[in-house]
């Protein structure tokens, strides 16, 4: 194993992390649309405890949610921790970075771990975006006509076609991205930590989405999302010497595909072996977050490098990493800037081809990750996701040989 330094005043060790499945989100109804958010975590929690895990002794619960509100809003982490049968004495917080959510949870836990404020602590995320849709809590920042132009703030996939312009990144480059990130979702293996989830229709026990016909020739037929999206006025007004693609540039087949779904990880102290009975798979070396001038997407490039900064480990001593599809330019773009090998980069697919859930997509990423490493015989992972108004965030994970 190598030696490598960790930005946190104490080792902090991941001990278990789990997920659901990725249910696609469908105009009549998705697998999972029957499913709220509270069930999806709660039966990760019961899935937790199944492996082992003695509820009594976890100190604090941290939930990522990008959309807090309607049903998954406010104490969505406490009123899962109770609907999952676990003890009154557990506590429960939801943090909102929007699709960083997932890493900020991880990174918020891990921090209390190293801090000493928590020995045990559980850190993950969830989103039904099938019940509360997106922009279903109305933020002001995307309808109050003044704060929205002080953000920023325009559709995402404007960010994504004019962050791909900027970087000379063509429609082709994107659709051939899509078309391996479905060949290669095909062909990913199960995972003991995929946990099914039953619905009133079937159980659903691995991703959906991922499509055995996708070719280039048919992604390059589908017309663009965003050529005509009035949210360009505002680009060009706030970034003058951004590039308007003609024609625009992402897809459906280039987008993130919405997804259901929820994601938990165990995380202690080196003590807590001893308290928890088990042996930790990881080591968190670093989390980090980035946010640059809206809107572009860049972000998630600045986290990942700071990342690797703080731990003294350059792109070439990675073994895999997890960069979520937040449209296809963001994985190529974080490949091309770091020089990464294209080969290491989500090695079994992504959003593109089997759906984010938002603010699950952190703890999802990093079950991916262990599990790759796992079965590479692996080490070290980066874990990466830009977000909206010019977020980003990243880890970088460990595996314990």
């Amino acid at each position: 194993m190598k030696t490598v330094r960790s930005s946190l005043a104490r080792d902090v060790y991941v001990y278990d992390a789990v997920r659901t499945p990725k249910g696609r989100v469908r105009r009549s109804g998705g697998t999972l649309a029957d499913v709220p958010a509270h069930e999806l975590l709660a039966g990760l929690l019961r899935a937790l405890a199944a492996r082992g895990l003695d509820p009594h002794v976890v100190d604090d619960m941290v939930i990522g949610t990008s959309t807090a509100a309607g049903e998954q809003g406010s104490a969505i982490a406490r009123a899962a921790t109770l609907w999952a049968g676990w003890p009154d004495t557990v506590p429960g917080g939801v943090v909102s970075r929007l699709c960083c959510s997932g890493i900020d949870a991880i990174g918020s836990a891990t921090a209390r771990v190293a801090s000493g404020m928590a020995d045990v602590a559980v850190a993950g995320g969830v989103e039904s975006m099938s019940r509360v849709p997106l922009l279903h809590d109305k933020p002001a920042f995307a309808f109050d006509g003044d704060l929205r132009d002080r953000t920023g703030f325009v559709t995402i996939g404007v960010s994504a076609d004019l962050t791909a312009a900027d970087a000379g990144i063509t429609r082709d480059e994107l659709d051939a991205y899509a078309v391996r990130s479905h060949h290669r979702a095909v062909k990913a293996p199960t995972s003991m930590s995929v946990v099914p989830v039953m619905s009133r229709w079937a159980t659903l026990a691995g991703d959906e989405g991922a499509r055995t016909d996708a070719d280039v020739i048919g992604f390059g037929a589908l017309p663009t999302l965003f050529e005509d999206d009035p949210s360009w006025d505002l680009v060009a007004s706030r970034l003058p010497d951004s590039t308007r693609p003609a024609g625009g540039l992402h897809t459906m087949a280039t987008a993130p595909q919405l997804a259901d779904g929820a994601s938990a990880a165990l995380l202690g102290g080196a003590e807590s072996e001893q308290t928890l009975g088990s042996h930790p798979h990881a080591r968190i070396l670093a989390v980090t977050q980035a946010a640059v001038r809206s809107p572009r997407l860049t972000a998630a490039v600045d986290a990942a490098r700071k990342a690797l900064a703080q731990t003294g480990l350059r792109p070439r001593d990675l073994d895999v990493v997890e960069a979520n599809e937040s449209f296809a330019v963001s994985p190529l773009l974080l490949t091309r800037e770091l020089d990464l090998d294209p080969a290491r980069v989500n090695p079994n697919g992504g959003a593109c081809s089997t759906g984010h859930p938002l603010g699950a997509t952190g703890g999802v990423l990093l079950v991916n990750a262990l599990d790759h490493l796992e079965r590479t015989d692996g080490e070290l992972a980066l874990l990466t996701i830009p977000g909206g108004l010019g977020l980003g965030a990243a880890a970088i994970v460990q595996r314990l040989r």
